[in-house]
């Protein structure tokens, strides 16, 4: 295989999408980082850059041309096996009693999918769910709070933990 072969990206098409790839993990990454949580831009960034990078390796591989999914979907499929390990360790630290870092772990299987639509080609719905990603993160703590004073629920951040665990 070689660049003159029809199947293979052109050398700006392969930057595009792995680019848009580091830009949207980056910036899903940065609000991680300005609330201080324990994945930021470079976590991120790479888990979406490498999911981009194995998906285009996998359309690239596929024996019948760019439109041989199996390559490509068994790419995928190892992207996020790998990534359900990365985001258990944000979950799962030591010290046990409370279960932190749902959200951060969310984000990084975000990063994940918009890396492998990237790596796919797919720019547009990537650039829709960065969008629709960062509206929830920056405006769903604000609502979540909203509903609980709104209820008369206390926030689970400031909520005593049950007898017998650590704070």
């Amino acid at each position: 295989m070689s660049l003159a072969d029809p199947w293979v990206r052109d050398l700006g098409d392969v930057a595009v999408r792995l680019g848009v790839a580091v830009l949207v993990g980056g910036a899903i990454g940065l609000n991680r980082d300005l609330r201080g949580k324990p994945a930021g831009v470079r976590t991120h960034a790479l888990v979406s850059l490498s999911s981009a990078l194995v998906t285009l390796a996998g359309v690239l591989l596929g024996t019948g041309g760019p439109l041989d999914a199996n390559p490509a979907s068994r790419a995928i499929q190892g992207i996020i096996t790998g990534i359900g390990f990365l985001g258990a360790g944000v979950i799962l630290r030591p010290g046990g009693g409370r279960v932190r870092g749902l959200t951060t772990a969310a984000t990084i299987w975000l990063a994940a999918g918009l890396g492998i639509a990237s790596g796919a080609g797919y720019l547009a719905t990537v650039v829709v769910a960065t969008v629709l990603a960062l509206i929830v993160l920056v405006g769903g703590g604000p609502v979540e709070q909203a509903f609980q004073r709104l209820f008369g629920r206390e926030s689970r951040r400031n909520a005593t933990p049950p007898p017998g665990t650590s704070a």
